[in-house]
């Protein structure tokens, strides 16, 4: 989503503020605390491996599975979600490094769909992880897919029968996953994407093939 990830600065800090917070510690304080997971919450969530297990390995694919399984329930093309979680690996996705970035920028989007606060906490209203809070989502991928899946619906919901734009479902859908869904609805009416939004768009065409690669193995 929004906000890129500061890759020179934004890294460096990140490693610093971890490494201090190992050694000040012994652990990521308060703010990192993994809250207790209800049983009956995840008890349907389609298993995969744990963000820690995968923190080594940036491809997305690892989570193809549940991209598959929860687009498919959230009515949403399992492609686009896939393409859009590859979007959103360019910065990494290791619990411990995500944290202590928010240490430094509170207002930082979590886990590996890159989702903020708002728009989860939105989204999760009256679905099956309306008991989870947002700072699971470093910990627990699939939750950050299924999050991510709804959140699509719910933007495709507000989509208007007739459109004036030139842009498919799937491109208005990655735009408003990016932008907001007043700038995607916007879009609909023909009003162009800016800069990082068009790079957004590019970056969707060009992981596409990708994604289709990761669910078909």
């Amino acid at each position: 989503m929004r906000h890129p990830w500061k890759r020179r600065i934004g890294l460096a800090a990140v490693a610093a503020v971890a490494a201090g917070t190992a050694v000040a510690c012994g652990g990521h304080g308060p703010q990192a605390a993994t809250p207790a997971k209800d049983p009956s919450a995840t008890a349907t969530r389609t298993p995969g491996p744990s963000a820690s297990a995968a923190a080594g390995n940036q491809d997305v694919a690892h989570w193809a599975p549940q991209v598959d399984t929860y687009a498919k329930k959230a009515g949403i093309e399992p492609r686009l979600l896939m393409a859009i979680l590859y979007n959103e690996s360019y910065k990494p996705h290791d619990p411990a490094l995500e944290r202590a970035w928010q240490r430094i920028k509170p207002d930082s989007a979590l886990g590996i769909a890159n989702m903020h606060k708002a728009a989860f906490d939105e989204t999760k209203t009256g679905r099956d992880f309306a008991d989870r809070d947002w700072q699971d989502l470093p910990d627990d991928p699939g939750l950050a897919v299924e999050a991510a899946a709804w959140h699509l619906h719910d933007l495709a919901a507000q989509l208007p029968s007739a459109r004036s734009g030139t842009y498919s479902e799937d491109e208005l859908l990655a735009l408003g996953y990016n932008t907001g869904a007043g700038n995607m609805l916007a879009f609909v009416r023909g009003a162009k994407p800016g800069k990082e939004a068009q790079s957004y768009l590019d970056r969707l065409h060009q992981n596409w093939a990708k994604a289709g690669e990761a669910l078909a193995r």
